[in-house]
């Protein structure tokens, strides 16, 4: 006996469901309009301040306006953005004050992803995690011998990422990153106006050797101090600078 062909899906209000295809064509498309959006926010080509209603910017990717709605709703999330309600998004600011509470957060986080690497039984997962944060690093050292502070903003951002994702605790990896992208802007913008950040390698391979000792306490110690000098030089030149909102 055939089968019969039933009706499309139902939502549980009784609306049809789309397919299955077509669901999972939405979210890659809302994950494109997220990374083009979150990078051109934190290159600056959206400063603080911009403004633009969904459908421009809908018209400006060439999709719909579910994808970029929910890209819109994860940049929120993130406090990249704010939404307006019938008025689009408006580039939200980022004040000395926010990035000390930002940095509160990475340094007691960051320090506790140090310390669960550190704690991890010894295997070839952790030598893999090792070999990566050490590449990094090496990348870093070099971008500065070149002068190519790009490259080493790029290699510095690598090696944060990879210190929370691969430290295999979920939960502080989704906890950064709600944070990490505003910290990311903030130094991004003032590359040029800091000193050269060289005291970064030296604080990345004492945090390598701590994880490598198995030395959880040392580990956790070593991240936060880095991230505690990374704040205690940005702030400052912020304010110094008179530069209340970036």
């Amino acid at each position: 006996m055939p089968l019969k062909r039933s009706g499309p899906a139902r939502e549980p209000n009784g609306s049809a469901k789309a397919p299955i295809g077509v669901e999972a064509a939405e979210e890659a498309r809302g994950d494109a309009a997220y990374r083009f959006l979150r990078q051109a926010i934190l290159a600056n080509e959206l400063p603080a301040g911009f403004q633009a209603t969904e459908v421009d910017i809908a018209a400006r990717l060439g999709m719909s306006r579910t994808p970029v709605h929910e890209a819109m709703a994860r940049l929120q999330e993130e406090g990249f953005v704010q939404i307006l309600p019938r008025r689009g998004i408006l580039v939200k600011a980022l004040t000395p004050s926010d990035l000390l509470e930002i940095y509160e957060i990475l340094i007691g986080l960051e320090g506790a992803a140090a310390e669960r690497l550190a704690s991890l039984n010894e295997s070839e997962e952790t030598s893999r995690v090792l070999d990566e944060l050490g590449s990094f690093t090496d990348r870093m050292e070099i971008a500065l011998g070149r002068g190519d502070l790009d490259a080493w903003a790029d290699a510095d951002e690598r090696f944060h990422d990879t210190l929370v994702s691969r430290c295999g605790n979920g939960r502080i990896r989704r906890m950064i990153e709600t944070v990490a992208g505003q910290s990311q802007r903030a130094r991004r913008l003032t590359l040029h106006l800091r000193p050269t950040p060289t005291q970064s390698v030296v604080e990345h391979r004492k945090i390598i050797e701590a994880i490598r000792d198995a030395d959880p306490a040392e580990a956790g110690r070593a991240a936060r101090v880095h991230r505690r000098g990374a704040r205690d030089q940005l702030v400052p030149i912020l304010r110094r600078l008179n530069l209340t909102t970036l």
